[in-house]
């Protein structure tokens, strides 16, 4: 683990309680890939599979730490990130620790976000967040989210 995973780690254990009890760990901020995992101990449902609102949970929690630790390497400590609107499906069970991916959006939406941050105070960046079996490579949960970063 790196500082910087070690630092959104302690964030979001810190500002949102919720992610200790769910057990959420940082994995790794690397080329713009932001990690987490979820044990399935803490997040598992009646059917001895992942629950539903952890995985969307997580999901969520991946781009907002995504932006966070983007936003802080670009120097940007000023605004607010809040999730407006997320679409999630759930193709495979979660049936072990879940691994959640964020992946950068492509740079120019990356730039046309920070301008109209820049200029307008409020900016909007659509993240696609994926989740996968920790021994696996198929998405079993892909997630849309529209984040909105605002002064």
């Amino acid at each position: 683990m790196n500082r910087d995973s070690r630092y959104l780690e302690s964030i979001l254990h810190h500002d949102i309680p919720l992610t200790r009890e769910m057990g959420l760990k940082v994995l790794g901020w690397h080329d713009r890939q932001l990690r987490l995992q979820l044990p399935l101990t803490a997040n598992i449902n009646h059917k001895s599979t992942m629950f539903g609102g952890s995985l969307y949970c997580g999901a969520v929690l991946a781009g907002w730490g995504w932006l966070h630790l983007r936003l802080r390497e670009a120097g940007i400590e000023d605004g607010h990130i809040v999730i407006q609107e997320g679409h999630i499906s759930y193709p495979l069970p979660v049936t072990q620790d879940a691994i959640v991916l964020c992946d950068a959006p492509a740079e120019a939406a990356w730039t046309k976000f920070v301008s109209m941050y820049t200029r307008h105070g409020r900016a909007r960046l659509t993240l696609e967040t994926r989740v996968i079996n920790a021994d696996g490579e198929e998405d079993a949960v892909r997630f849309s989210g529209q984040y909105v970063l605002h002064r």
